[in-house]
């Protein structure tokens, strides 16, 4: 399903769905310490009910699968959520999913001990997702905001490839990350307090071949471009990385972890 923020890419239309099977392929990417710092937080263990908004191919469930949660996955776009539910029954998991926006979520109030969202907080219509995010959740139930930067004033080969991808799609404005606190505004902080914020530094292994496919799977070119337009940056994008990239390294990524709970 396309999508269009006045604030995001100068308004140009984007859909995750035309990148789904990259995204299922190449996105998958987040480190086992990032998940273990998600149960040493006592979150998505056993016994707890979870929901993940934003879900994409369902990264984080299925990755969360193993600790003993129950997951929810639910997303805008339907070829996500049909590769979320393909990925799952292919590796035996139970884990149920629906085609749906965040701020049209239908379930019952209280139902969750534990709502996260991974890369997709500014999307939300915050106005109506955030108050919908709050009445889901159980008391002392937690939102788990979450979101892992590359870092192009890390790494040169970060740096060059996010600069390719400005070529080739001049309104992206993605990218330029950097190791600054999660923002949240005073609307947020009418309806959360923040739990806990964690952050930390990890290192992602890489080979040519994958983060190609990583930067691929990003917004400014896979959910954005044309099929000529992406095969043109393709070919100059990896032949750039023959030059400056190792058949296999690691690129530093910045992680943080914002816990809110709902106002007492």
């Amino acid at each position: 399903m396309p999508q269009q923020f006045k604030d995001v890419d100068e308004g140009k239309a984007f859909d995750w769905g035309r990148t789904s099977k990259d995204y299922a392929k190449y996105r998958d990417i987040y480190p086992d310490e990032f998940y273990r710092e998600i149960v040493d937080a006592g979150l998505g263990i056993k016994g707890q009910n979870c929901l993940d908004v934003g879900t994409g191919t369902g990264v984080i469930p299925r990755n969360m699968y193993r600790y003993g949660a129950t997951w929810t996955g639910c997303d805008i776009s339907e070829n996500q959520i049909l590769m979320a539910r393909e990925l799952s029954e292919a590796a035996g998991m139970d884990i149920t999913y629906h085609t749906v926006a965040t701020e049209d979520l239908d379930f019952a109030p209280k139902s969750f001990d534990l709502i996260t969202a991974a890369q997709c907080f500014m999307y939300f219509k915050r106005d109506v997702a955030l108050p919908k995010i709050a009445s889901l959740l159980k008391d002392d139930g937690i939102f788990l905001v979450l979101y892992m930067a590359w870092l192009p004033n890390r790494c040169d080969i970060t740096r060059r490839s996010l600069e390719s991808v400005k070529k080739a799609n001049p309104s992206w404005n993605g990218g330029q990350t950097y190791e600054c606190p999660l923002q949240f505004n005073d609307y947020t902080y009418s309806i959360f307090d923040m739990a806990f914020h964690k952050e930390l530094y990890v290192d992602v292994p890489f080979t040519r071949e994958s983060w190609n496919g990583r930067v691929k799977a990003c917004r400014g070119i896979g959910a954005s471009l044309g099929d000529a337009e992406i095969a043109a940056w393709e070919k100059e994008h990896m032949a750039m990385l023959e030059n400056i990239m190792l058949p296999e390294t690691t690129i530093p990524h910045f992680v943080q972890m914002a816990g809110l709970r709902v106002k007492k």
